[in-house]
Parts: C-alpha cells; sequence; structure tokens
C-alpha cells in the first residue's frame, strides 16, 4: 500500500502540480503586490481617491457598501490586466519566436511538363519520362 503511494507522490505531474502551486502562489503574491503598491496609488493619483470603501448608501436599516464592491471590480481589473500585459504577452511572444523554424531545403521539385512532384536530383520524370534538367 505505501508502495503504491509512494510511487503516486513521485509521478513527474504531482510534483509538477505541487511545483505550479508554489510558483503560483509565489507569483500572485508579486502582481497583488504590483496592484496594491505601484498601480492603485497611480489612480488614486487620477480619481483623487484611493479607497471607494467608505462609498454606500442606506434604504431603511440596511446599508449597502458599493464601495466595497468598487474596490473588488477595480482590483480584479488591475490584477486581470497586469498579468495580461506582463506575462500572457510576453509569453506569447516567446511562444511565437520559438515555433518559427528554419525553412527546409526543398526536397522534390516539379517536372515542366506534366507538372507533378519528383525528387531533386532526378534526371527524368516518373510520371511522363521527359528529361529533367
Amino acid at each position: 500500500m505505501l508502495k503504491g503511494f509512494k510511487q503516486f507522490i513521485l509521478r513527474g505531474n504531482v510534483v509538477d502540480l505541487a511545483v505550479g502551486v508554489v510558483v503560483g502562489a509565489a507569483f500572485g503574491a508579486v502582481v497583488n503586490a504590483l496592484v496594491k503598491d505601484i498601480i492603485t496609488p497611480l489612480i488614486s493619483v487620477i480619481v483623487r481617491m484611493p479607497n471607494f470603501s467608505g462609498l454606500a448608501f442606506n434604504i431603511g436599516r440596511s446599508r449597502f457598501l458599493f464601495g466595497d464592491f468598487f474596490n473588488a471590480v477595480i482590483s480584479f481589473l488591475l490584477i486581470s490586466a497586469a498579468i495580461y500585459f506582463f506575462v500572457v504577452v510576453p509569453v506569447n511572444a516567446l511562444v511565437s519566436r520559438a515555433r518559427k523554424e528554419d525553412p527546409v531545403d526543398p526536397t522534390t521539385k516539379k517536372c515542366p511538363q506534366c507538372l507533378s512532384e519528383i525528387p531533386i536530383e532526378a534526371k527524368r520524370c516518373a510520371y511522363c519520362t521527359q528529361v529533367v534538367e
């Protein structure tokens, strides 16, 4: 029973998942710090209100704190934008560069008479027997 558990734990995908969770948590802390310490103060300079949590209205005895909702929406949008522009765009650029392959030298050519594909070294077409230069 322990042998099976050991094999399960030491599988590559379990270890990869564990590493991904730890790196993701650390990266989340970095993105949250970027949004909280850099981007949000820049927005507060423009809007002249650093925190919307004080915005509320009352209906009867109920108090609606819509400012907290605004804070959550703005935080979500800022974190999403930071992840997109600082992670997704650069990773997509790197992946597209990696996918560019060197042009492969052709191994065939077209017969000038019948337009069939023949090996590049061929002196005669295998289909129409035309001499090819």
